[in-house]
């Protein structure tokens, strides 16, 4: 116990370090876009491609790209004002937006229930998530794989409260799995992808017919509110590296893996789980959006009711 709650409090301080970071890198900027990414996906690639540079240059722009190990503190700094520009799974907004996050939603990708999955070890007795309750489960609250716990569970007939979730962030999660000190881990690739490779983990369910697993990318509103053809510029860009990747998934796995310590094979299964398209957000997104709101308030996981439209920037607005 007292190493995990070690490892909070350092997880903790790195978060508070990375949004002091990003906020000292806005100082003396007048023309500047602060952007929030993680490890993987379509930011990365973003990153890495560098094309988005020169595209805001010609608008007198300079890009601040600042990493971030999971949804949740990356929205925290949105919140904050240390970013302009993220993206995340399905439940860090909601846990946003219930704490007055000033976020919109600005795109989305398309459902990739197959990107996230709770996992037992391969020796592991249990067979399917009924057999969870009672059972110690691994997750980073707060993150788009507590919505697939939550709808697993549902599904499965066992209450949420008759589990017992075990907070922790990938890297700490994946290493008590290993251990067998939880029972399973929820989790999302690359992760899931190289837990599976690694150690041989099973699949109890994964997102299919339970979620559906969107990304989706946020501008904070004052930034938008100021600057919409800037947000408009970096979905076109991030548009075109959308469209390469899924027509070049092994040239994108090689791409990624030395940046995220994975081999080549691990980040293609990884890529294949994911979607492609980046697009406006919808009416149907947004009521499958708040679904997962009203879900994670019916469990008292935030604390007030919210409404997902009110945050939502349409087609052409």
């Amino acid at each position: 116990m007292r190493r995990i709650i070690q490892r909070l409090i350092a997880a903790i301080v790195l978060s508070i370090g990375i949004v002091a970071a990003a906020v000292g890198t806005s100082y003396g900027q007048d023309k500047v876009v602060r952007i929030g990414y993680q490890k993987y996906g379509k930011l990365v690639l973003l990153k890495s491609k560098g094309t988005l540079e020169p595209k805001l240059a010609a608008e007198g722009y300079k890009v601040v790209w600042t990493e971030f190990p999971s949804g949740p503190p990356l929205l925290e700094a949105l919140n904050v004002g240390a970013i302009d520009f993220g993206n995340t799974g399905e439940a860090p907004p909601i846990f946003a937006q219930a704490a007055g996050a000033p976020i919109q939603y600005v795109a989305y990708e398309p459902a990739a229930p197959k990107g996230e999955a709770i996992l037992v070890p391969k020796d592991s007795p249990l067979k399917s998530v009924a057999e969870l309750k009672g059972k110690k489960v691994a997750l980073n609250k707060g993150s788009n794989v507590h919505y697939l716990l939550v709808k697993a569970l549902e599904k499965a007939g066992v209450k949420y409260s008759e589990i017992e979730p075990v907070f922790l962030a990938p890297a700490d999660a994946r290493a008590v799995f290993e251990r067998g000190a939880v029972d399973a881990w929820v989790i999302w690739d690359p992760f899931q992808a190289a837990a599976e490779a690694a150690t041989g983990a099973r699949t109890l369910t994964d997102g299919s017919n339970i979620v559906s697993n969107y990304q989706f990318y946020f501008s904070s509103k004052k930034f938008l509110e100021a600057n919409p053809k800037i947000v408009d510029a970096v979905l076109a860009e991030l548009s075109a590296v959308d469209d390469w990747a899924r027509s070049d998934i092994h040239a994108v796995a090689e791409q990624l893996a030395p940046s995220i310590g994975l081999s080549v094979p691990v980040v293609e299964v990884a890529l294949k789980r994911q979607s492609y398209g980046i697009k406006p957000i919808t009416d149907v997104v947004i009521a499958d959006q708040q679904q997962v709101a009203d879900a994670f308030f019916a469990l008292n996981l935030i604390p007030k009711a919210i409404k997902i439209s009110d945050v939502a920037r349409r087609p052409g607005s």
